[in-house]
């Protein structure tokens, strides 16, 4: 592979400063975890026509671009001392090093590291899109994802890079969550419909996508550019400049955040030039939109190549309803809603992506299934984890939190710290609770997550935090008991200062109390002492069974608002003495945050082991889940070999939805009947059968059990669906057209590995061209070796079982009953799958009968369709050499599976064979009878 020249910097984009003054935009960060933006945090940018003045001049290398700048004029402001983007380890060592310090000593230090004069990596926008530009950090955008399969508000950063000239195709990507301290790397070859790329992204739901801005150059923009930007019209995009790419600083990066329990990482990607250069771009970018630096070896940095998990479209994940409803997205009967009994936050986002990128490893799978197994038949094992697992907070977004460092000490970031390390001390304090629940596991992996445990680690942090935070701070409900505990956090004789500040905050609070108590006195009234974060202390009244004097309150209340007969009020003495208590407040947080500051120092070189402990708790959680979707129904382990067999399977969304057990079916597929038409009436179950056969597919894949009573799965790489018939108006794609373009996505991208689930093809057209593209279609995959199970109204296309041996063709059965109250012919569906094709002739005209069509249409119809059958039917019958030859492909396709997968004893494989070797000498005779029949 060619090494890619990707630091090399364009000479058409022009460099874009930004100056921070002493005016802050009105719009706070999208994303900000507790850190609160000062004067200095993410400027507003202006678009200013004139030249960039002395003294701000653009990057070494955009020097001699001729294009103009945006700059932000801030009033006092300096020249340049450097660059934004400047010695980010030196600014991290010294921030570390000097103990997180208020005053002038950290402020003088920030001038150092990062001067009043900025520059941003973002470039000029696309002046071909409507509405695209260069996003500013600080504009306040919508954050949806055109996706419309994330169940969870979207987080995620995404940079994606694609090689020049030669190397065109080879994507890197490097994606950072900003609720999970973990960044993502990937690189990959791709086809020029970047299938891969578009499914990735889709997956991962992002907020927000960064590209370069080379990728959009005016009346060149790339075909990557192009289609990123038509599948994600709603997710925002930034461009910044080619040079923030840079492979050298990537691994820079790498080598100064990773933590080393995961350093390998740098062995596996130190050759992945785009991947690398990705990840420079997205981590100067989110540095500079959370306006902080990650802590020295603080990220978990990871590489996962495209092979390691199945590929399922964004297009499939909707028509399965994988995550979102297609009726109402607000109800809960999806995939993710059958198996969602996760109780962290972080178990929800491990089952969420695991159900969009199932395993492809039968070893890991095995593993899994193992664990829910001993969980299911370990009821003390299965309840006391899960109480455990309750308790536990979003570990992911406090390690997010704990590993940044902000560039400002404010009172914002003082609180956010002191409410982490309590958090942090409530985590850890159940690591002891967890080890005793599992300490009788059997498995290897929950051994394994047993093990992990272990850690002395765990018992470090929590001493030391111990001997500076008091024991019984923790984790509570309710604003007024956080602030409390956060005041009180830290031990008494620790700091003299901190300890007067809290007297002097309690003598106010009681002073509060005491002054509403009075004034209850006073006006005979019931009042009592209320809070809000929002309003501070203020006072409310209930007036059950008090008559208010004419009605109304004294004067001396003010800011009164009723709801029912409940009265909220304050006063303007109330008011003072909350600003005292505030006042109060900011002196114990300033002192908590210096003390709680020095801690997090010394513990910094121990918190990796939290990236464990969160990758633990999530992975259990999940699979509790699992095991508690297990015990609602028959579910049933699957085993993995070369067949998909499933014997008595039902759909398990169904299930949920259904006042009775959904109506069960048998499948059968092997490599010698890959291809199963499957017919029969309207509304029979040919959709809910195929998504069905999808699902159960899927759960098996991620270590679920499956609805069956029993499952055989053969494992999957790609799954694909063409199930929807919707047109797209945002594309502006007919039905037909809109078939066209999913077909063709499925024959570009699919391998002898694939599961395909295709749903009446070719309705959009007439029928003659719907038939011809059906048959190439099917002729088309019949070439691969991939499972294929095709639902059709086209019965011409059965025949096509004629010509090649492993097409086994299916049906609906449905039961004919006499309706005497109208003295016709009723259809009774019975939703049951069985071998052949269907019996059932002109099924429309009979659901058009049964519907409030006029009598006179349908006869009509009849007429017409008896004639148009006359003409076109062929009589279409195998020749005496296609049916040997089909007997002899059974004969061959069961003896190369038994081989294969057969665990039966030898007395019973010699009972299989004996009746394999009579079922196809009862085939012989039957096909000599056929020259015979033909002349009948």
């Amino acid at each position: 592979m060619l090494r890619p020249e990707i630091s090399s910097t364009s000479p058409s984009a022009p460099a874009v400063s930004l100056s921070s003054g002493e005016t802050r935009s009105p719009q706070g960060p999208r994303y900000n975890f507790g850190l609160q933006e000062t004067p200095q945090s993410r400027p507003s940018v202006q678009a200013v026509s004139a030249a960039t003045p002395p003294g701000t001049s653009g990057a070494a290398g955009d020097r001699s671009s001729s294009s103009s700048s945006l700059r932000c004029p801030a009033p006092n402001s300096r020249p340049a001392q450097g660059s934004y983007f400047g010695n980010k380890r030196a600014y991290a060592e010294n921030t570390v090093a000097s103990n997180f310090t208020f005053g002038a000593s950290s402020s003088s230090a920030r001038d150092t590291y990062y001067p009043q004069t900025l520059k941003t990596p973002l470039s000029t926008g696309n002046p071909q899109r409507s509405g695209y530009k260069s996003w500013t950090p600080q504009m306040g955008y919508s954050a949806s994802s055109s996706s419309a399969i994330s169940a969870h508000s979207p987080s995620i950063i995404v940079a994606v890079v694609e090689g020049r000239g030669l190397a065109r195709g080879e994507i890197g990507m490097a994606s950072i969550d900003l609720k999970n301290p973990q960044i993502i790397l990937s690189q990959f070859a791709d086809n020029t419909t970047y299938a891969k790329v578009i499914t990735k992204l889709k997956i991962l739901s992002p907020l927000e996508i960064i590209m370069s801005n080379t990728a959009c150059a005016v009346g060149n923009s790339t075909k990557l550019f192009t289609l990123i930007t038509e599948n994600f019209k709603n997710v925002n995009f930034t461009t910044i400049q080619r040079k923030y790419f840079n492979e050298t600083k990537g691994l820079e990066y790498i080598e100064q955040l990773c933590i080393a329990e995961f350093s390998t990482v740098l062995m596996e990607v130190q050759s992945k030039y785009y991947c690398l250069a990705a990840v420079a771009a997205l981590l100067k970018y989110v540095e500079f939109i959370q306006n902080s630096v990650y802590a020295p070896k603080s990220l978990k940095i990871c590489f996962q190549g495209s092979e390691q998990t199945a590929m399922i479209d964004s297009s499939s994940a909707q028509n399965l309803e994988l995550l979102i409803n297609n009726q109402d997205c607000r109800n809960n009967h999806t995939l993710f809603g059958v198996l969602n009994y996760t109780k962290t936050p972080g178990g929800s986002r491990r089952l969420r992506s695991n159900i969009l990128e199932p395993l492809v490893d039968i070893e890991t799978i095995n593993m899994r299934l193992d664990c829910v197994q001993e969980l299911l038949q370990d009821e003390e094992l299965f309840f006391g984890l899960q109480s455990v697992i309750s308790r536990f907070l979003d570990t992911e977004q406090l390690l997010s939190v704990l590993v940044q460092i902000p560039k400002q000490d404010t009172v914002n970031a003082a609180e956010s710290k002191i409410t982490n390390l309590i958090y942090l001390k409530h985590t850890l304090e159940l690591v002891d609770p967890l080890k005793i629940a599992m300490k009788n596991c059997n498995t290897p992996l929950l051994r394994a997550y047993y093990g992990s445990l272990e850690d002395k680690r765990f018992g470090i942090i929590l001493e030391k935090i111990k001997t500076v935070i008091n024991d019984d701070a923790r984790y509570m409900k309710g604003c007024l008991n956080m602030r409390t505990q956060k005041c009180y956090a830290v031990r008494s004789n620790i700091n003299e200062f901190l300890d007067i500040a809290r007297r002097t905050y309690t003598e106010i609070v009681d002073d509060i109390a005491g002054m509403i108590s009075q004034l209850g006195e006073k006006y005979s009234l019931p009042l009592r002492t209320s809070f809000s974060s929002a309003r501070g202390f203020f006072i409310q009244m209930t007036t059950d069974c008090i008559a208010l004097p004419s009605d109304q309150l004294p004067s001396e209340f003010i800011k009164i608002s009723k709801v029912k007969n409940s009265y909220s009020f304050t006063s303007a003495d109330l008011i003072k003495m909350n600003e005292r208590c505030q006042e109060s407040l900011r002196e114990i947080y300033h002192m908590t945050y210096m003390i709680v500051c020095k801690l997090l120092s010394e513990i910094y070189e121990h918190i990796h082991c939290l990236y464990k402990l969160s990758d633990t708790v999530s992975m259990l959680d999940m699979l509790l889940s699992f095991a508690h979707a297990c015990t609602l129904s028959d579910y049933v382990r699957p085993e993995f070999t070369d067949t998909l067999a499933i014997k008595q399977g039902w759909h398990p969304i169904l299930e949920k939805i259904s006042a009775e057990k959904p109506i069960a079916n048998n499948t059968y597929v092997t490599e010698g009947s890959n291809f199963l038409i499957i017919t029969g009436p309207n509304m029979s179950g040919k959709s809910t059968y195929l998504k069905q056969i999808a699902l159960c597919q899927i759960m098996a894949q991620i270590g679920s059990y499956v609805p069956a009573e029993y499952s055989s799965f053969r494992i999957a790489k790609q799954i694909f669906t063409r199930i929807s018939t919707d047109d797209d108006i945002e594309t502006n794609s007919s039905t037909f057209m809109k078939e066209m373009k999913e077909i063709a996505y499925i024959l570009h991208n699919a391998n002898d590995k694939s599961l395909i689930l295709i749903d009446e093809l070719g309705r959009g057209t007439n029928t003659e061209e719907g038939i011809g593209i059906c048959y190439a279609v099917c002729e088309y995959l019949l070439s691969l070796k991939a499972f294929t199970l095709f639902a059709t109204h086209f019965l011409e296309l059965c025949h096509i079982d004629a010509l090649y041996p492993n097409v086994e063709n299916m049906h609906f059965e449905v039961q004919h009953v006499k309706n005497t109250s109208r003295n016709k012919e009723a259809i009774l569906y019975t939703y049951r799958l069985s071998k052949g094709l269907t019996e059932e002739k002109n099924y429309g005209l009979k659901a058009a009968e049964v519907s409030s069509l006029p009598p006179s249409i349908v006869l009509d119809a009849k007429e017409i369709t008896t004639q148009i059958t006359r003409q076109i039917l062929q009589n279409q019958r195998s020749s005496p050499e296609m049916e040997r030859q089909r007997a002899v492909y059974y004969l061959a396709t069961r003896l190369v599976q038994t081989a294969r997968n057969s665990q039966l004893d030898p007395d019973s494989l010699r009972i299989y064979l004996s009746n394999l070797k009579k079922k196809y000498k009862e085939d012989f005779p039957r096909t000599e009878q056929v020259p015979g029949k033909t002349e009948e």
